[in-house]
């Protein structure tokens, strides 16, 4: 299976990526966690490029050519390589976010990305996409604590607003796939959901 983890900023993602992964392995699975951006050697450097604030104003369209780069290269390289071999693939973070920051919350045409993610990807999605939802403010107190602030870290309230209403919107537009667990839980209770989750969507598939 492909799963991703989607949010916005200090969501969890990457603690319950860790934590299913830990899961699925106790079960006997071959197991693979990675990132968006990131995953390959290239797309680790758009990473470092695009979230850098000392590279200046980046257009919203800009950002999202780089991401789809990124993420077409991750894609090739390193998770359908993976899936075909049987590994499970948890991903923090794919295109749901790229539509979420940059076309929710950015502004850039939703039509535009959709454009990209037909032209880069084809039809491919995730067969269940985790988005974790919680209030901005905790969200961003919970990013503050980890240091360096990125790119989008240092938005506007507004915009992480619009971000999290985006993914909100995304998870209504494709109920079959995405999932909304709260967030703002402890960690082991948004675990046990996101397990919850996992075991129901296998048993469809």
């Amino acid at each position: 299976m492909f799963l991703t983890f989607e949010g916005g900023e200090g969501a969890g993602k990457s603690t319950q990526a860790a934590l299913l992964a830990a899961a699925l392995e106790r079960q006997g699975r071959r197991v693979l966690v990675t990132r968006e951006p990131g995953g390959t050697p290239f797309a680790e450097a758009v990473r470092a490029a695009v979230l850098d604030p000392r590279h200046g104003d980046l257009g919203a369209m800009t950002q999202a050519l780089a991401h789809w780069a990124a993420r077409l290269d991750h894609w090739e390289n390193t998770i359908a390589p993976a899936l075909a071999k049987g590994t499970w693939v948890l991903c923090d973070r794919f295109a749901d976010s790229t539509l979420a920051y940059q076309g929710y919350g950015l502004g850039v045409d939703r039509e535009h990305l959709a454009a990209l993610h037909r032209l880069a990807l084809g039809t491919v999605r995730p067969d269940l996409t985790l988005i974790l939802d919680l209030p901005v403010e905790e969200g961003l107190a919970r990013a503050r604590q980890r240091g360096r602030t990125d790119r989008y870290e240092a938005m506007d309230h507004g915009f992480h607003e619009r971000l999290r209403a985006g993914f909100l919107a995304i998870a209504r537009a494709e109920p079959d796939r995405c999932v909304v667990l709260d967030g703002a839980a402890a960690p082991e209770r948004v675990h046990a959901k996101v397990m919850a989750a996992v075991t129901a969507h296998a048993g469809r598939a």
